[in-house]
Parts: C-alpha cells; structure tokens; sequence
C-alpha cells in the first residue's frame, strides 16, 4: 500500500519513526505548523521553525525516501497570546515557499474572539494566495467549534473543495458532510478516532473527499496509524483501489490544488546533504 500521510507532525519524531514509515509504504507526507509545547517567547521563534518546516525537515525526511510537504499559519493555541501576532504579517514571505501546499492549522482552541480574529485573518491570506485550508476544530466544544468554523469559511468565501476540517469524528461529521468541504479524521491509540471506528465511518459515509490521518505530536499517538487503518479496510472486505483511494488519491487530489506537490520517489539512501533550504543529492552527509 501506498501511502500519504496529510496531517503529521515529524519535527515530533524520530529518524526510527521515520524508517518504520517507510517500511509501512508512506512516501509523502504533509506537516501543519502547530503548538511547540510551550509557550513562545516571540514572533522570532516562530520564524525560525518555519524555516526548518520548509528546509531541514524536508531534508531529514528525504534522506528516509519520503517527501516531505508542510502548512504555514499561526496555530489556534497560540492565536491567544498577543506575543505572537506579529507573525501575521510575516506569513506571506512563507506562504510563497515550495513545499508549502496550505495555510494551516487554522481554527479553534478554546473559542476565544482572538482566535476568531486570527482565523478569520488567515482565511483571507488562503484565498489572497489561491492556497487550500488546514482547520483544525477544537477539542472542546467541538460541535459548535466546527459550526462556527464552518460559518467563518463560507463568509470568506473559499470554495469548500479546497477546505479541510480536521478532528471530525461522529458527532462532528455530518455538519461538514453536506458542505462541499474535505473531512478529516486523526486516528490516535487513545482518542479521537481509532482505525475501526474509521472503518464503521467509510460505511456509513462512503470515501468521497474522506481524509484520514496520524497526526502523531507530543502526546501519546502512532505514526503508523494511517497504514493500520488501511489493513482495516482490507480486513473489513475492502480492496486495495479503495484503501489506496483513502491513504494516497484523497490526500493528493485535495494538496495538489496548491500546485505545489512533490511525488515523484526519492531513494532512502542516506546521501543527502543539507545546505540552506535545498536538498543536494549524491553526496555523503557531512
């Protein structure tokens, strides 16, 4: 099986993580810009893990013979603290970049005006820069987390083929079904979604603009849950056209509005060398 994993959080992961995806058959993944796990100190750290998104990641991952895309934006979670809005206007410069194939994740965290603010805002540079849309609902409140977000899209007026709601699960679900926008589903071990709960929702809903991904950031999660979902769709009597409908044709037929993906294959073979933002190959790391 061929893999895409969307939504994945690798500066989180290690090299072994790495490996063992591409044993599972991922070949191409897609990083949104998030929380670093503490809060941030300035506008200016933010710049430079941008710049490691779109350049030292790319890089490490390629060497593991995956292509490596990202999403830029400042995050929900982050959207509260007055530090960080000065990232706003800085988001253009990166939004330019190759490799960068959305604006995202953008959203909700815990419902405030400030986040509201800055998702409004950030919907307007997606449509400005013809680029899709990562939103990330919250965790809380999720409901009405994705109905007002689903609001806020239509009142920037995207066209709903290149919005992503991600988080969805059943309770969620069927307000975005009927809108034209993408579903997305993180499967984790613990919460969320889990694989077979995935399963029942392929069958209830059908494959149709259905988006499921490992997320795998700091908490507890499992960067090989994409292709553990996929072997439950074989196990519940799937075939492989549409396992590989779900885990590569959805995902690059949604990022690839942004014209800017990578897939054709990249060797694992350890001889790439990082200089700047480029990746070098045929020659030995130093």
């Amino acid at each position: 099986m061929r893999i895409f994993d969307p939504h994945i959080h690798m500066s989180s992961r290690t090299t072994d993580d790495y490996e063992a995806m591409y044993a599972a058959g991922v070949r191409a993944v897609t990083e949104p810009a998030f929380w670093g796990g503490q809060p941030r100190t300035g506008a200016a750290s933010f710049y430079d893990y941008f710049d490691a998104l779109v350049g030292w990641e790319r890089f490490r991952a390629a060497q593991f013979g995956i292509r490596h895309h990202c999403t830029i934006a400042l995050n929900p979670k982050e959207a509260n603290d007055p530090r960080c809005r000065e990232v706003l206007d800085a988001l253009p410069r990166y939004l330019a970049k190759d490799g960068v194939v959305a604006v995202g994740e953008v959203g909700f965290d815990s419902m405030t005006s400030d986040e509201e603010e800055v998702f409004a805002r950030q919907l307007g540079l997606a449509a400005e820069h013809e680029l899709p849309v990562l939103v990330h609902t919250p965790h809380r409140d999720k409901a009405e987390g994705t109905r007002r977000s689903l609001e806020l899209v239509a009142a920037a007026g995207l066209p709903p083929e290149r919005v992503l709601i991600d988080h969805l699960n059943e309770v969620t679900v069927d307000l975005v079904a009927g809108t034209g926008c993408w579903m997305g589903f993180s499967i984790y071990p613990d919460t969320k979604m889990d694989e077979h709960r995935m399963v029942r929702m392929f069958a209830e809903h059908g494959l149709d603009r259905m988006i499921v991904n490992s997320a795998a950031d700091w908490g507890r999660s499992d960067p090989l849950k994409t292709a553990k979902t996929g072997r439950a769709m074989l196990d519940a009597g799937y075939g492989e056209d549409e396992v590989d409908r779900v885990l590569w044709r959805n995902p690059v037929e949604f990022y690839a509005q942004s014209g800017r993906l990578l897939l054709d294959p990249v060797e694992a073979d350890g001889t790439a060398t990082f200089e700047g933002n480029s990746v070098l190959r045929g020659q030995r790391p130093r």
